[in-house]
């Protein structure tokens, strides 16, 4: 027994450390020149990226033998048990009528966007695993989504709301590097980009409340609630949020990951109201409620930025947390109707118009 410990120590515990220090998966490591930038952003407080409020997770000693125990039970309810289809990319559809804004929902929160001439691709994971370094998969609801890229058209710009597995992935970075003129990302992200050889004249980095205009499309990056962080050392080390999309005819809103709070009306005041609001929602549970919206509050949190339509996304593509995974659009829906809001739910893959976002239960066909 101390001989194993002793090769365990000598050999497999600093080859782990060493695995942790530079396994690409982790992205860019935090350098001077990093800390020295995010100094200008009133959100760093010197050694991390702070919330607008306190946000907590209740997640300890005392819970995470129970959500252990829980995370190898009921899998059959929270996850399908057929892959969920995916509605091939029509490439004439998309091109019609190019003055109308469009978009197509991938699952979970990839989320492809037309609007002001333009291809958006916002957190496109499409990788089949949000678990690539850990012993255990966390495998994707649908089949072969990765190879939507290659059927995709020319990207203007990518977009990333915060550098969690589950919304940056390096198979997707790498497919999609030939395609993508511009990588708009929230401040530190880019690190992770350029750790895998996107040149750096290529991203952007944005503040909260930060804007451009992209050849008459105005986007904006919005607080969130959240966090981030890829490793063991970089927890909120790069900034989280939402983004907007405006041009002289629509208004559109991007939640991000993140748990409710006062911050939504102030989106909705300053930049609002908006035609379309895809929010958050799915992968909640109440220990973590500060940081991940449950189905009721992003219909609340959609009504607060004022929204005249709203679509679910972060669901449908991974178990990431214990509710069934059809729970999330069964209580969106059923409070927007209790809320009066418009929802479109497309299908995985299915190609909306704003202004024609008619809703099916697609999902209540499945198992």
């Amino acid at each position: 027994m101390i001989f194993a410990l002793q090769v365990f120590f000598i050999v497999f515990l600093p080859a782990t450390l060493v695995m942790l220090l530079f396994h690409p998966q982790f992205g860019g490591r935090l350098k001077k020149k990093h800390r020295l930038a995010y100094s200008h952003s009133k959100n760093w407080n010197g050694k991390q990226f702070d919330n607008l409020v306190e946000t907590t997770m209740g997640i300890g000693l005392k819970t995470m033998p129970g959500l252990l125990k829980a995370q190898f039970t009921d899998r059959k309810v929270r996850e399908p048990e057929q892959p969920i289809p995916i509605i091939p990319f029509d490439e004439k559809a998309w091109n019609s009528v190019p003055d109308k804004p469009k978009f197509i929902w991938y699952g979970h929160s990839v989320g492809l966007l037309k609007i002001g001439g333009k291809n958006i691709l916002v957190d496109p994971m499409l990788g089949p695993d949000t678990s690539p370094i850990a012993p255990m998969t966390t495998k994707r609801f649908s089949e072969n989504a990765l190879a939507i890229i290659d059927t995709l058209p020319k990207i203007d710009a990518v977009l990333y709301t915060h550098d969690h597995y589950d919304h940056i992935d390096l198979k997707s970075v790498k497919k999609l590097m030939s395609k993508v003129d511009k990588w708009f990302v929230g401040m530190g992200i880019g690190r992770h980009l350029e750790r895998w050889n996107i040149p750096s004249s290529q991203i952007t980095e944005f503040d909260w409340w930060q804007d451009l205009d992209f050849d008459g499309l105005k986007i904006t990056y919005t607080p969130s609630r959240h966090f981030t962080g890829r490793g063991p050392f970089d927890r909120q080390k790069s900034l989280w949020g939402g983004w907007t999309f405006k041009t002289e005819n629509h208004n559109i809103y991007w939640s991000g990951d993140g748990g409710y709070g006062e911050h939504f009306k102030e989106i909705g005041k300053r930049l609002g109201p908006f035609d379309h609001a895809f929010m958050e929602n799915g992968q909640y549970h109440d220990l973590w409620r500060q940081i991940h919206l449950h189905p009721e509050e992003s219909i609340q949190a959609a009504l607060d930025v004022n929204a005249k339509v709203a679509t679910p996304v972060h669901w449908a593509g991974f178990a990431l947390a214990l509710h069934p995974w059809k729970e999330p659009i069964e209580r969106f829906t059923a409070e927007a109707k209790n809320k009066n809001l418009v929802v479109s739910t497309p299908q995985i893959g299915e190609l909306k118009e704003l202004g024609k976002e008619a809703s099916s239960d697609w999902w209540s066909q499945l198992r």
